[in-house]
């Protein structure tokens, strides 16, 4: 497996990794899973200003994680939210503990963030095991903030320092 940047060509496995997630999960609060063609969009709005890898095994990508901001006003400009997720039938390989390694190696060596944060939709434990594994320490839980599948999701936000 190596890990190396996003292209915009990489938009079709990366909207076949987040399908499932999407349309079966409460990990992900979209309703509808993003098409390549909005993948795509994403990949050359957020990787010109973010670190956004891939992982490939075997030529095909088999996760992906991002770094994106964290807020909207200017003083949150050195915080960012990260994601990882992995293709169902790569995780608990550690694919998703060396991208979230090389992200947070990529965002260190940009030199302007300084902290980075996670949520996490409750229950999962595989998630939060990842987080605390990679130096994350929870911060706190936001009560029913989310509604996916007819039920109210809390979610649990973590922080670490780039």
């Amino acid at each position: 497996m190596r890990i190396r940047p996003v292209t915009p060509d990489d938009a079709p496995a990366l909207a076949e990794i987040y399908r499932p997630i999407v349309a079966s999960t409460t990990i992900s609060f979209e309703l509808e899973p993003p098409s390549a063609a909005e993948m795509r969009l994403r990949v050359e709005e957020i990787a010109a200003r973010y670190p956004w890898l891939v992982a490939v095994d075997r030529a095909q990508v088999v996760g992906y994680a991002y770094a994106s901001p964290h807020r909207e006003r200017a003083a949150y400009a050195t915080s960012v939210d990260v994601s990882v997720y992995v293709a169902e039938a790569a995780r608990r390989n550690g694919v998703g503990e060396a991208l979230y390694a090389a992200l947070f190696t990529a965002l260190g060596q940009a030199g302007s963030f300084h902290r980075a944060f996670a949520g996490i939709a409750l229950p999962n434990e595989p998630s939060i095991a990842l987080h605390r594994k990679l130096g994350f320490e929870p911060v706190g839980i936001y009560r029913e903030v989310g509604k996916k599948f007819g039920r109210w999701i809390d979610v649990s936000w973590w922080q670490r320092g780039i």
